[in-house]
């Protein structure tokens, strides 16, 4: 059973993630998109990051409704930073009738070479690439597929800041992520 890693702060989930994770799973060979949330990326600053476990409800929330999606706490228990060649290590250990691949945007090849063994990841888990604004970089190697998708330019910074200037963010949001959103007050609402 093949299933896809799909990493990310999911700062909130929104509409572009679950996208690329329903076309990722409809046009490729994987049997299900597991949504790995990571408590914190090694690139990214904690500034503006909600607790793991909101974004572990928010993902839940978004994905209640969708049986091949799962989500799941994994780096919760890993030490911190996550690096995502542990935690596809990790996966692989704890559940050996799965092959892993990971999921990640096109403007993310810029950097990858700076991914802790990311030889590594291509050679023993492989890349399955969407497109993104603004990527120039690719990478020739026979465990990356680039898979048609639509451009997407939706960032959750973009929300965050239209959350904190009061502008409504209806079709960016799942309606359960956005009124979770609201009750706990997140991102200044």
């Amino acid at each position: 059973m093949e299933s896809r890693s799909f990493f990310g702060s999911f700062n909130p989930i929104h509409m572009g993630h679950l996208v690329i994770a329903n076309i990722m799973q409809d046009r490729t060979d994987l049997d299900e998109v597991w949504f790995i949330v990571s408590p914190q990326n090694p690139f990214k600053k904690r500034k503006s990051l909600l607790h793991e476990f909101d974004r572990l409800k928010m993902v839940e929330l978004a994905i209640e409704d969708h049986f091949q999606f799962r989500a799941m706490d994994i780096e919760f228990h890993m030490p911190k930073p996550s690096y995502t060649v542990d935690t596809l290590t990790y996966l692989t250990d704890k559940y050996p009738q799965h092959e892993f691949k990971l999921i990640i945007g096109g403007d993310n090849l810029t950097h990858f070479h700076k991914w802790k063994n990311c030889d590594q990841i291509l050679e023993n888990y492989g890349l399955y690439v969407y497109p993104r604004p603004g990527e120039s970089k690719k990478i020739e190697h026979e465990n990356v597929c680039y898979v048609d998708a639509p451009l997407i330019d939706i960032s959750a910074t973009f929300i965050r800041n239209s959350i904190q200037n009061g502008y409504s963010v209806k079709y960016l949001l799942p309606s359960l992520v956005e009124d979770y959103i609201k009750g706990k007050k997140f991102y200044a609402y």
